[in-house]
């Protein structure tokens, strides 16, 4: 079974996973990193799973960031919709927006005082 790891704090991650629920065929399972204790089953380490989004599947074998997305939409029947950003033309220009969006997305919720909820971390220079 792959096991989906996902921000559970962030709106667009909990939405995401949502529809992912409720439109996947079977064979993927979730896990909210913010319910697992520190010294959980989280081998890249929590900030890096709060960086990108993480797929291991049943053999032990990590996706991280855009394939993880495609892996984890690939139980879906919409799943066909996403092979295609990992064609070689369109991959690089999926993958740099990908970590963009992503890197935004943690600065905002994570990374300084001012843009995360109850966080007390100065900026990281990110």
């Amino acid at each position: 079974m792959d096991m989906l790891f996902y921000d559970g704090q962030c709106p667009l991650c909990r939405r995401e996973v949502n529809t992912l629920r409720r439109l996947e065929r079977g064979g993927l399972g979730f896990v909210d990193i913010h319910r697992q204790p520190d010294d959980g089953p989280l081998a890249p380490g929590r900030e890096a799973l709060l960086r990108r989004l993480h797929l291991v599947t049943a053999d032990g074998t990590w996706h991280i960031g855009l394939d993880a997305t495609v892996r984890a939409w690939s139980h879906t029947p919409a799943g066909w919709l996403f092979r295609p950003l990992t064609w070689p033309l369109f991959r690089p220009l999926a993958q740099v927006v990908y970590e963009r969006w992503a890197d935004r997305r943690y600065r905002r919720r994570y990374a300084c005082e001012s843009c995360g909820p109850g966080e007390d971390r100065k900026p990281t220079g990110l």
